[in-house]
């Protein structure tokens, strides 16, 4: 697959620009998806403090309603004159009872209306209740006892009775009914909500989605309607701990609570007549289940998006490529023997610029093949001079070998001994018709040369010889010191007339991988317009175009004739040239009166050549 991928430039393209074109898509999805919730969630949260505000509009209107009523029933004449007496009156109670019965039918959300007169036992009730289970929420205030409280107006807590119809969930006002002249307390009204009533409506308003809850809280924290009629009654603190706490008295709002998946938002919002407060739990289920329709269609937008980005990608990739592909056959079909086929473009783009880079590189390879072929010829001329050079030395090498054998019959120890020199020097110039030796051997080369030359200039001079013991077995190109000490030796040291030191150091230069060659000596240098000449004269004829005249160490070309020293560095700068390229040539730096210079930098090589 990867093979496949990596074969063509036009897949890796497609790839690419669809990758990166995907990848923003899907940011920009999720970024949507995200914030599509945040919105669902934002807007979930005003509609349920819409429904809050519109369910304490319902409920005010309620208990308004029965603090009226019960305003109005405590002031009526009939009912404080009966409250008055010491003793029953059964028609007076009777006319009571019916007129306060017709008040409770004509509000469903009214359970019951009672009075509980405080000098008889006979109670006045619209509902036929049996057993209350909240008596002690009549009866304990209602008994006539002093508990502190009989005398305020308040609401109780939600509490069950029982009636012809089963059990029953209400709500009740107490408050105390008092004499219009003393202001005695004659007695106490009841008026009992249905809390069935009063939350009839609340599963209609969404807020019961799921198990979405709506309840209405007491400010003691007890649950006084809920649609969930198992938690009547029940304190906030035992079944939400640590809920009440987050919810600000007297101030509407929301809140995050639980973890995982119990985590839900909870509205509040309070009502003002009472103290109580609305309180509604969303689950973020619910959240979840709004938005998976906009996540299936943020994928199929992302989805859609990315097929018509891939098709479009692959089309303008095809149109861009196909000159590439072209290109790539010209460039697979090339024949060494024939010039490269021209390669037409239609465009000014940097693909027709490739197309006309390719027309210049076939002409250039056209022209650098013709250079090659009179490289290689001057090559060969230069091998043809160095094995002419080698033949020469080979007849006298045999020749000098006898002369060697006479000296020594003779005892002339000192023609021995220099005709012994000169031979191992021609020896070691043969190398057996190689031309690469290894360092070690051209420094014996060199020992044996100068053992000759102090024979025949005794004391006249002193070599010396740093050498990386790393290096003595890398392989060179043969016979490139002899002329470099020759020089120094004839137009340095002897010019002097006095001895001189030659000095030859070859290091390794271990971050380019090059092995420098410097031949210094302290004879008597060179006059600028000399070495201006010299460096010249090293400058190999321009004919193949591998060799710039610009070159800073070169000066321009001078028309008079080498010198005999000029031609032997030549010759060795040529051979640098051929065989290792023109970053090996030659570098003279010389002064009059205080030495010249050589080096030079050749590769080394990894292996023999």
């Amino acid at each position: 697959m990867v093979r496949w991928l990596t074969s063509s430039l036009q897949r890796k393209l497609s790839i690419v620009v669809t990758a990166s074109m995907i990848v923003p898509l899907l940011a920009l999805g999720v970024f949507a998806f995200l914030f599509s919730s945040r919105i669902t969630e934002e807007k979930t949260k005003l509609s349920g403090m819409d429904t809050l505000k519109q369910v304490e509009a319902n409920l005010r209107y309620m208990l308004q309603d029965a603090e009226n009523l019960s305003i109005f029933l405590i002031g009526e004449r009939d009912i404080q004159q009966y409250l008055s007496r010491n003793e029953d009156h059964e028609l007076d109670r009777i006319d009571i009872l019916g007129r306060m019965t017709n008040l409770a039918a004509s509000k469903k959300y009214i359970a019951n209306i009672a009075i509980y007169p405080g000098r008889f036992d006979a109670a006045l009730s619209t509902a036929a209740w049996y057993e209350p289970d909240g008596a002690d929420l009549f009866y304990g205030p209602f008994s006539g006892q002093s508990t502190g409280r009989e005398t305020d107006k308040r609401w109780t807590g939600v509490y069950s009775v029982r009636n012809y119809a089963g059990i029953q969930n209400v709500i009740t006002l107490i408050r105390p009914i008092r004499s219009i002249h003393d202001y005695r307390t004659l007695g106490w009204l009841a008026i009992s909500l249905d809390e069935k009533v009063i939350s009839k409506g609340w599963p209609a308003l969404g807020l019961g989605k799921g198990e979405g809850r709506l309840e209405l809280i007491g400010t003691a924290g007890e649950i006084l309607s809920s649609m969930n009629k198992s938690r009547l009654g029940l304190h906030m603190s035992d079944i939400e701990p640590g809920l009440l706490t987050r919810i600000q008295k007297g101030s509407g709002g929301t809140t995050t609570y639980g973890e995982g998946e119990q985590r839900r938002t909870v509205l509040y919002y309070p009502e003002k007549l009472t103290g109580w407060m609305l309180v509604g739990t969303v689950p973020y289920e619910q959240y979840r289940s709004e938005n998976s329709y906009i996540l299936i269609l943020t994928v199929i937008a992302v989805a859609l998006s990315a097929l018509i980005s891939g098709g479009l990608v692959w089309f303008t990739v095809r149109r861009i490529t196909r000159p590439l592909l072209l290109l790539t056959r010209h460039l697979s079909r090339i024949d060494p023997k024939r010039p490269l086929p021209l390669f037409r473009s239609e465009s000014d783009d940097e693909i027709g610029k490739l197309g006309e880079s390719y027309n210049l590189l076939g002409a250039h390879i056209d022209m650098l093949k013709e250079e090659i072929i009179r490289g290689e010829a001057r090559k060969k001329e230069a091998d043809l001079r160095v094995l002419q050079a080698q033949i020469n030395p080979h007849f006298l090498y045999n020749t000098l070998s006898s002369i060697h054998w006479i000296a020594l019959m003779s005892k002339e120890n000192r023609i021995a001994d220099m005709v012994e020199g000169l031979s191992d020097f021609l020896r070691i110039s043969l190398n057996q018709g190689q031309d690469y030796c290894p360092v070690a051997q051209e420094i014996a080369h060199i020992r044996h040369y100068v053992r000759v030359q102090s024979i025949r200039f005794p004391d006249q001079f002193v070599l010396h010889y740093i050498v990386d013991p790393a290096l003595e077995q890398q392989m060179m190109l043969k016979l490139l010191l002899q002329p470099l000490v020759e020089n120094a030796m004839i137009h340095g040291i002897q010019k002097a007339g006095n001895q001189g030191t030659i000095t030859i150091m070859i290091q390794k230069d271990h971050v380019y991988k090059r092995m420098n060659v410097l031949v210094l000596d302290d004879g008597a240098g060179m006059t600028a317009d000399k070495l201006k000449q010299l460096q010249a004269g090293l400058i190999p004829e321009d004919e193949s175009g591998l060799i710039s005249s610009d070159r800073p160490l070169h000066g321009e070309r001078l028309e008079h004739p080498l010198s005999a020293g000029g031609y032997g560095l030549r010759n060795v700068n040529e051979r640098l040239l051929l065989h290792y390229g023109r970053d090996a040539l030659l570098e003279v730096h010389s002064r009059e009166g205080e030495g010249t210079r050589i080096s030079f930098s050749i590769p080394i090589l990894e292996e023999s050549p």
